[in-house]
């Protein structure tokens, strides 16, 4: 027991979390910080749709893979919402409950956007900077030791989206100029009067508030409903995309050839991977009504496959050299998403995440890297790894369940990805490609830049994917 005259150490009060007269804040009831905060996780749900809705058809690959990243930071922070409102004695939550028409006429505007730079400035101009300081302003008004779980979720949300605008404003600079932006003055009025009809982000904005005059808020780009582009398009530096010349699994499960030289197959691999999240994105976008989990889960997933493909950016950089000069082929995401419905995508999908699991997969691949001489390699291939087991579980949770059974599951995933037509004969006698052998040519480089000398078989490497598939499934000639 301590003495009555002990000396009790000076210490920040209530654990730190605020100041006294922070905590003796009474503005906001916890009816109040609901209200508020099902706008926040209305926008994030939103921006979550729009992210994701325009992976597919956005060319540049920078905005591509950022896309991924920002969907999947939204749901995330969505997913954080949705739970702290469901501790403030909230069921039934109604968080499917449009909060304000302004809201969802900003929003379905900004999806409407027919390119990236209406998208980039109704993205990071408005909507991300209107809910960030949303952000701010709840973490200055609600009182922050009652409210501290709130405030929790709310910090680590303003944080991300910070980041997201970074990002955004970088981008802004890069892809609109002054012409762009004066034509679209009248657009970008529209949307910022949305939001004041709504009283701002949080419902608490008054009129005197904002400096933006009163105009009628009629729709501009929503007034046509928003259609779903599925065709993947990629940028400048992707050529030949129709190209099946090469078919690198066929090369890496090859065992006369050298690891160093398979984990260049596996870099164009990894780069590849960017088709896996203009996939998924499709079936996000065309799969309704499933729990917000099914959606978090997905963009979880999608984001990692976008990541991978950076990650085989960053290989070939470290290598010093130039993935422009391959044909990144894309019609695996093309055909998938043209052909097939979104339950077959996902068969599809998982068939394949399933099958990277025994030791002749992920691990198989590991092993390479680890062999190969290059550090880096090995890294990737450790996390590429780590990843895949994780998709392999959310296939499990989101589409063997529907099934009961792995192996049924599993057979249909492959009866699926048998349906679907390869085109490469059709792509040649249309000629969208020529399906050259880009191997050799890339491969003596590849040695040149690094010091060594090329492995008369590796150069000589000349199987396509004509009569192959990815998994070395023999498919008819004509597919």
């Amino acid at each position: 027991m301590s003495r009555p005259d002990a000396v009790i150490p000076t210490l920040p009060p209530l654990a730190g979390l605020c100041s006294f007269e922070e905590a003796g804040r009474s503005t906001l009831s916890v009816e109040d910080c609901v209200s508020w905060m099902k706008r926040h996780h209305y926008l994030l749900v939103r921006l979550h749709e729009i992210f994701t809705a325009k992976i597919s058809a956005e060319p540049v690959f920078e905005l591509k893979t950022a896309f991924s990243l920002h969907a999947y930071l939204c749901a995330e922070h969505a997913s954080a919402f949705r739970r702290r409102v469901g501790e403030l004695r909230e069921p039934p939550l109604g968080l499917d409950v449009v909060p304000h028409d302004g809201l969802k006429l900003v929003c379905d505007e900004v999806l409407g956007s027919p390119s990236h730079t209406e998208l980039v400035l109704g993205l990071y101009e408005v909507v991300i900077p209107a809910l960030l300081q949303s952000l701010k302003d709840y973490r200055q008004t609600t009182n922050l030791l009652a409210d501290a779980p709130s405030v929790r979720v709310t910090r680590f949300c303003q944080i991300e989206l910070e980041e997201i605008l970074a990002f955004g404003q970088r981008a802004v600079v890069a892809l609109v100029n002054d012409a762009s932006r004066s034509n679209l003055a009248t657009w970008i009025a529209l949307l910022k009067q949305a939001l004041v009809s709504a009283s701002g982000v949080s419902g608490r904005l008054t009129q005197s508030e904002s400096s933006s005059p009163e105009m009628a808020l009629a729709p501009h780009y929503s007034a046509v409903p928003f259609h779903y582009d599925p065709v993947p398009r990629r940028d400048s530096r992707f050529h030949d995309s129709f190209n099946g010349g090469v078919n690198p699994e066929a090369f890496l499960y090859d065992e006369q050839f050298h690891p160093r030289d398979k984990v260049l197959m596996m870099l164009y691999k990894r780069l590849r991977e960017i088709d896996v999240p203009e996939m998924m994105a499709s079936i996000l976008q065309q799969t309704p009504g499933k729990p917000w989990k099914y959606y978090a889960d997905m963009s979880r997933q999608l984001w990692d496959e976008a990541r991978h493909s950076l990650l085989g950016e960053v290989g070939f950089v470290q290598l010093g050299l130039d993935w422009t000069k391959i044909p990144i082929n894309f019609t695996w995401s093309l055909n998938l998403n043209t052909q097939l419905k979104p339950w077959e995508r996902h068969a599809v999908l998982f068939f394949i995440e399933q099958g990277l699991m025994p030791r002749t997969g992920k691990r198989f691949e590991w092993e390479v890297a680890q062999n190969s001489g290059i550090p880096l390699a090995a890294v990737i291939q450790d996390f590429d790894w780590a990843d895949e087991v994780l998709h392999a579980q959310i296939g499990r949770e989101w589409y063997v369940k529907e099934f009961g059974d792995l192996t049924e599951a599993m057979k249909y995933g492959d009866s699926c990805w048998s349906q679907v037509m390869g085109h490469w004969r059709d792509y040649l006698d249309r000629g969208l490609t020529q399906h050259d052998n880009w191997w050799p040519e890339f491969y003596q480089s590849a040695c040149s830049t690094m010091g060594v000398s090329p492995d008369p078989a590796a150069l000589a490497f000349n199987t396509t994917y004509e009569s192959t598939r990815a998994d070395l499934k023999d498919i008819s000639a004509s597919a």
